[in-house]
């Protein structure tokens, strides 16, 4: 008989899985789609892409470089939480004097550079983004390298030992491959050299003993190289020649207020505005980290988990950006259950302390204050509730990418506008 009993592909209850075509098909859609966009915008504006341009961001004042002696200037801090940690090693100093240096030195971190941009007229936005995410990079890492040592002074004085192997700091189950013969021990690793390794290393926790990989491989670092090079060259380029001309073209609907309009630009945005931030996620996260990692033989690569498959917006949140994620929960999420405060205080205090950081980040560099990126961030809160209450699967999956894709252009839209209002 030709015919038997069966059920149609596309119906769910044939089991059929493999939509490997259609998803081609998407693809192919989704570049002929942006290619029109491309070639429309090409002939609407020409070839605005102007590498110079891009070193005026960063150099208004060519003889002074504001941003690289700010970060020239960190070495102070780097240089007073080592010394403070070896006084507290030997006795020197009381856990509370430490306590108390340690607080002075990480708040200055985060308002010294502030006070600098503020007051010094030659900085660029570029140039403070640039120097203000040092700072933030180095007050987590000062932070994690105080706690761990506080740690392995706590171990050392319960076991009552000198050179003990805190068993509180990350445990290193294995060896740490031939690159290192031996484990550092409490206080051995209150060295210059060490605290400068965890400094550059691509991690914000730190630990006595990294993991380490024999050896450098050539070929790995030089294709980081590569796509470093190319995907920073393609982001510049897509900025000038795709998102300028848009942004600059939404500003008199925002003025007019008319929404409809609005509601087009926003939507026109949102297209390269997140093909910028994916690209940018890879330049960063894989090419760049693992470039660092390389050139550093650290181990764990781990700087990234599948967030893509996000069905809810706390997984995304846990998974895009793991070196964050482990600080949050190693230096901020579990000390605040230890204090008694339940699940949902403590990612909500992390929320908090994440909405303060992407503020600072953006809102002192372009000298205005207007929370934009904190409301932005707090909003996550409710949007995590209702999307892990009632949308589960692909809906949540699509709640995710709606987010990212709309919420982005959103913040970029409102800061644009009210910085071109600001000073134009």
């Amino acid at each position: 008989s030709c015919h038997k009993l069966q059920e149609s592909l596309l119906s769910s209850a044939s089991g059929y899985s493999n939509y490997r075509g259609i998803l081609n098909w998407c693809v192919v859609m989704l570049v002929l789609s942006n290619a029109r966009l491309f070639l429309e915008n090409l002939i609407k504006y020409g070839i605005l892409v102007d590498p110079i341009q891009v070193v005026s961001l960063f150099l208004k004042d060519p003889y002074s470089w504001p941003a690289l002696c700010l970060v020239i200037v960190s070495n102070v801090f780097i240089f007073a939480a080592l010394y403070t940690e070896r006084r507290l090693s030997v006795g020197t100093f009381s856990e509370s004097v430490g306590s108390f240096i340690h607080f002075v030195s990480l708040s200055t971190i985060l308002c010294f550079p502030v006070a600098v941009v503020l007051m010094v007229n030659s900085m660029t936005p570029v140039g403070a983004v640039f120097a203000l995410s040092v700072y933030t990079i180095l007050f987590l890492k000062l932070y994690s390298y105080k706690d761990v040592n506080k740690w392995c002074r706590e171990i050392r004085q319960a076991k009552a030992r000198t050179l003990a192997r805190s068993q509180s700091c990350p445990t290193v189950q294995k060896s740490n491959g031939s690159a290192v013969q031996a484990h550092v021990s409490y206080p051995g690793n209150l060295t210059h050299r060490d605290l400068y390794y965890f400094l550059f290393a691509p991690t914000l926790c730190y630990e006595l003993n990294f993991p380490r990989s024999p050896r450098i491989r050539k070929r790995f670092l030089l294709r980081r190289l590569f796509e470093m090079l190319f995907f920073i060259q393609l982001l510049v380029g897509l900025i000038q020649q795709w998102m300028v001309p848009t942004i600059q073209n939404s500003m008199k609907p925002f003025k007019d207020m008319d929404y409809s309009r609005m509601i087009e630009r926003l939507l026109k945005l949102a297209v390269p505005n997140h093909l910028i931030w994916l690209i940018f996620f890879y330049w960063f996260f894989h090419s760049s980290m693992n470039f660092v990692a390389e050139l550093m033989q650290f181990g764990d690569r781990e700087f990234y988990r599948d967030w893509w498959n996000s069905e809810t917006v706390t997984y995304f949140w846990q998974n895009w950006n793991i070196p964050v994620h482990k600080w949050c929960l190693r230096h901020f999420y579990k000390p605040i259950l230890k204090r008694g405060a339940s699940k949902w205080v403590a990612q909500t205090a992390v929320f908090l302390a994440s909405a303060f950081f992407h503020e600072y980040l953006v809102s002192v560099p372009l000298k205005m204050f207007r929370l934009w990126a904190f409301m932005g961030m707090m909003a996550q809160i409710p949007l995590a509730w209702f999307v892990g209450r009632f949308l589960r699967g692909n809906y949540g999956n699509a709640a995710v990418w709606i987010s990212l894709i709309i919420g982005q252009p959103v913040a970029v839209l409102m800061y644009v506008h009210d910085y071109y209002i600001l000073n134009y």
